[in-house]
């Protein structure tokens, strides 16, 4: 693969447009870009939640996730074009089952709270709801494949997993919401 990028800086965008990966121009607040950008950041948030110490095989996982994230984010960058298949979602679908075998059911809610590495997890989870928002969003003004939207909702489930896998591997367990605390 070449270079993609000989100059960062082109001021083409000064106006309020970008460009799109088929070459056609659009708003910067357009509904794609929204939908681009709040991939982008979940995908940032991935890496700095892969700043944590966590388990091997989970950190070799989080990187194809990244991966995932930045083949969508290009799907998203070329109207009709598709990147993000079925196989994708079954993966996450396998890692949800993998990861929350082994942890308690839940009779409560958990706060976003514990480890920092659990906490980094919920600051991905709600990020990647904002994304799914923004592609059901683009999805109904525009016509888009469904495993985008498919896989950033198992993306959702899977990070709620992994703040809860994260915070037992910190040596802690959830936070549980205490609906009947007292209140001062």
């Amino acid at each position: 693969m070449g270079n993609r990028l000989s100059k960062v800086a082109t001021r083409t965008g000064d106006n309020g447009t970008t460009g799109l990966g088929d070459g056609s121009r659009t708003t910067k607040d357009s509904l794609r870009i929204h939908a681009l950008g709040d991939v982008d950041e979940l995908n940032s948030f991935v890496g700095l939640l892969l700043c944590e110490p966590m388990p091997d095989p989970l950190r070799e996982e989080l990187v194809t996730i990244q991966h995932d994230l930045f083949d969508l984010g290009g799907e998203l960058c070329i109207p009709g074009f598709q990147l993000i298949k079925e196989e994708h979602v079954a993966r996450l679908d396998t890692l949800l089952e993998k990861y929350n075998a082994d942890l308690p059911a839940l009779k409560e809610f958990i706060l976003p709270a514990g480890s920092r590495g659990a906490s980094l997890a919920h600051v991905c989870r709600t990020v990647c709801r904002r994304a799914e928002r923004a592609i059901v969003a683009l999805g109904r003004a525009e016509s888009i494949h469904d495993f985008p939207r498919q896989y950033v909702n198992r993306l959702s489930d899977l990070m709620f997993v992994l703040s809860r896998v994260l915070n037992r591997h910190a040596g802690g367990s959830d936070v549980l919401w205490q609906h009947e605390r007292k209140r001062s």
